[in-house]
Order: structure tokens, then sequence, then C-alpha cells
């Protein structure tokens, strides 16, 4: 109901991306009908909408890259294209119900945690809403992340980010990458194909690894459709791919795993370029396992192309015509593009926005003094009533796995808070504490500590030194811990029986 202008409902939910998605499909299933799901563009699929550069698509095979209730028996390639999955998106959105619950075009510009009443105020390019709670489910890639250059605002060219692709943009003079993470192996091979001239600024090589690619045949999709069990059949030595992934590469760098990987990498790298300078060049210093996954079967022979150069010097400035390097040399381009990531644990990234919790706390404030940690990876004790998908330790090798686990955590509590009648939820500090220093620990022993990983320059590391983008647990302890922690490590009361538990709890300042 609304009045004066707010709209008042039981839950906010922040982003329509598979994240937001499938936590809106999880409430109407336990029940749960007043919601909303606000979505700051005009349509849903998160970075599936937002990344449209040529080639986007997934990095797993796409059985694995699905709702677990949700399997998809029409993927016309092995590894989805992007406009696969935002039709999938969509999908799932009619299919379930998701749609009268979507505010699109609507972006959140802050929220605050009102003590006196137990509810959040949001506030929104649409007006306010107050909600009992919240979920923040705009994942951990939306926000670009743009280089610190001097003199870009000069440049007279065309400068495209790889996560908001200008399509109208011209490819075919003299063209820069910058950047050679995941999105970057994608784009430098269509574009090599439409340039002139190509400079790849790389700063760090990157391991990539064939991709086992493929059509799915009509055939096959045709008995994906009539026989659906048939479909658990790939997702399955999926799922367990991705766990052998998971655990022998990042959590635990099981050599033969590790190993066998590298050498995948380096006997494509000598077979696609016959140059052994220009190998070298193009050989990490680190282990596989330290950056993003990637695969390709096309990104090394790019660069043995006579049109392509690869720049290993550091950039130092920029000006109308190009980029000037620090080894003094000038590298004329008429347009330029940032494959250069996103902000992942940046301060302006924590939060998306401004966020007030419990006792005006600044959550932005909050995570520049303490470690990056949240409780199961879902809730912090300064935020009450308050839910995160894909918050700090809560990934494990499955994506889609990770949004159900978090999703099905936030639900049994807001569940739970109906049942008794409660109006705050709130974490435990023993129990916050308790997780953080596991999660801490348990890392020590993962490839991001033992495998000259610093070189890597990877997002996947804070400003701590921490990694808190990954749960160092195997997929099947984090499914059944994330649905079956004990309510006892959470708080269900009123605003005085919360009034006890207000003070800031952190995990430690921040080294």
């Amino acid at each position: 109901m609304s009045a004066a202008g707010v709209t008042e409902v039981e839950v906010v939910v922040v982003g329509a991306g598979f994240s937001g998605i499938g936590t809106a499909i999880r409430l109407r299933r336990a029940g749960i009908h007043d919601f909303v799901v606000l979505e700051r563009a005009g349509e849903v699929g998160g970075i599936w909408r937002d990344n449209t550069y040529p080639d986007v698509g997934v990095d797993i095979p796409i059985w694995g890259y699905c709702y677990s209730f949700e399997p998809n028996p029409n993927w016309r390639h092995a590894y989805a294209k992007g406009e696969e999955l935002r039709s999938y998106a969509e999908h799932c959105v009619e299919k379930y119900g998701v749609r009268p619950h979507l505010r699109l075009d609507t972006e959140v510009s802050g929220m605050r945690f009102d003590d006196d009443r137990d509810e959040w105020v949001v506030t929104t390019s649409r007006g306010t809403y107050r909600a009992r709670f919240v979920i923040h489910a705009f994942g951990a890639l939306g926000r670009p992340k743009q280089p610190e250059i001097a003199g870009l605002d000069e440049f007279a060219g065309a400068v495209i980010h790889s996560a908001r692709w200008d399509h109208e943009a011209k490819t075919s003079g003299r063209v820069a990458v910058i950047g050679t993470g995941s999105s970057a192996v994608q784009i430098i091979p269509e574009v090599a194909d439409s340039a002139a001239e190509l400079v790849v600024f790389q700063r760090t090589p990157i391991w990539v690894i064939p991709k086992p690619d493929f059509p799915v045949p009509r055939l096959l999709r045709w008995g994906f459709r009539r026989l659906p069990l048939l479909l658990s059949i790939p997702r399955w030595i999926v799922l367990v791919w991705l766990e052998v992934l998971y655990n022998g590469v990042f959590r635990f760098k099981l050599p033969f795993v590790v190993t066998l990987l590298e050498r995948l990498a380096g006997a494509a790298l000598r077979r696609q370029v016959p140059d052994p300078r220009l190998r070298e060049r193009l050989s990490p210093s680190y282990r596989f396992g330290c950056k993003f996954l990637t695969l390709s079967n096309r990104y090394y022979r790019t660069f043995a192309r006579e049109h392509v150069r690869l720049v290993s010097a550091d950039i130092e400035s920029a000006d109308a015509t190009g980029i000037r390097t620090a080894d003094g040399a000038h590298h004329p381009i008429d347009t330029l593009i940032l494959a250069t990531g996103f902000e992942v644990f940046e301060r302006t990234s924590l939060p998306r926005y401004p966020i007030l919790g419990a006792g005006g706390t600044d959550l932005g404030d909050y995570f520049a003094a303490n470690r990056i940690v949240c409780y199961e990876g879902v809730t912090l004790p300064v935020c009450p009533n308050a839910f995160i998908i894909h918050g700090p330790y809560s990934m494990t090798g499955s994506f889609f796995l990770t949004i159900e686990n978090a999703a099905a955590h936030a639900v049994r509590c807001i569940t739970e808070a109906r049942r008794r009648g409660a109006t705050r939820v709130t974490v435990t500090d023993e129990a916050f504490t308790r997780f953080g220093d596991e999660m801490i620990a348990r890392q020590a022993s993962s490839i991001f500590f033992n495998s000259n990983c610093e070189q890597a320059r990877s997002f996947y590391f804070d400003r701590n030194g921490d990694v808190p983008l990954f749960r160092p647990t195997t997929s099947v302890e984090a499914w059944w811990r994330m649905r079956r922690f004990p309510l006892t490590d959470y708080v269900f009361g009123s605003r005085i029986d919360a009034a006890r538990h207000r003070e800031p709890a952190g995990h430690g300042e921040a080294p």
C-alpha cells in the first residue's frame, strides 16, 4: 500500500539479473508475494543484458549455468552466447510469475534502516519504498571499472567499455584494446577480424585453455524436450567437473589438476604462436587459477596475425590521437576498447549506493575499517533485516547454486521471523565472528596464497589481501550450511529486543 508518495512492501529485492530473478522465485515459492524487484534498467538479465560485446558468452558448459529447477532443453551452443542467456532470463520471469513484481527503470540511490520501525527506507529514482526486509541481488560484476589514464578525456576517437558496448562505433580502423581478462579474450579475436590494425595493451599475461564448444544438434535438443530427465546427465557431468576444478585448483591446488590445465594452455600457445619471444610475453609467471577462468580457441593465434601487436609496456598517458607507453612509444589509434573489468572490492562498489544500517552505521565506512565478511556470505550484524546474494565468501563452483543457496538462507530467515511475529532479524556477533575466522583460516591453503598470485593482479583480492569472492568449502557443504544454519545464530525480536545487539560488530580492523 502507498501513503504520501511512499510505497510499503514486505520485501524489496534490488536487481533483476539472475540473482534477483532467482530470489523472487524463491520468495513466491515460500508464499511471500508482497515484494518488489527494483531494476535500474528497462529490461531484466543483469550482466547478460549489459554485456553485448562481440562473441559474449559463458565460460562453462551451459548445462551447469542455469537454475536447478529450470533446466533448459533449448540451448543452441554448449557454451551459450549472451543472447541465449537474456532469453532464458525472460523465460524464467514469465514462467514463474515474476513480471508483476518488477519495477523497471527504477534505480536505487540509497537506503537506511529505521531503528524506530525496524524497516528499510529505500530511495529510488521513482520514489521511496519502505520494506521490512531488503535483499541485495545486484551481483558482483555490475559496475564497469574505468582505467586511470592521464589525458584519456582528450582522446578524440571512440572509447568503448566492454560492459557498455557501442554497436555504432567503428572497429575497422586502428583499434586498441586495454586488458587481457575474460572479456578481452572473447573480444580480441573478433575485433582482429575487422580492424586494419589492432594493438593489445597487456598488463598481465593470462592462462587460456581450449574451449570445447560446439553447436547442440537439433535432434539432441528435441530429445531433451521429449525426455527432460536426459538433461540431468550433462548437468551432473558439468557440476562434477566444476567441483573438481574449484576444489582441485582454487581450494587445494592439487598438482595434477593445476599442471594439467597449465599444460593444456601451454600446448595451445605453442601450437598457435610460432614466435618464441612472443610466446614468452604471453606466458604468465603465476599458477593457473590466480585469475578468472578463460577459454578460447582463437585468442593466442590472434597475436600471430601480421596486423596485431602486443604491447607489454605500461601505459603512461593518452592524447587526442592515441596512447603513449612508458618506453616512450606513441601508438596512434582511432578506437579504444576498455576491457578493464569491474569494480568488485573498491570503496565505490562496497556498497553500490549509500547504506546506513542499525544506529546509522555507514556500510561503506564499516567495510573500510573491517575485513570484508558476511555471515554465510549473506548477512551482517550492522544491517538487520538485510541479505546479500553473492556476498563475501558465498561463491562456490556453481554460479547458480550460489544464488539458490543465498536466496534459501534469506527466505528461511524471513519465514522464521513471520512465524515468530518478529520485526527484526539480526545475526549475532558471535556467529558472524566465528564464520569469518573460519573462512579466513581455511582460505590460507588455497592457490591464492601459494602460487605467486601477487603477480596476477587479480580482482579476486581485496585491499586486505583476502579473497572474499570465493567460499573455501565444497559445494555440498555450502548447500547444507546455507539451508541448515542454526537459527540460534540470529536474534529474532522487536526493536527493544534487538537494542542489546545494536553496537556495530567488526571482524577485526583492516590491516
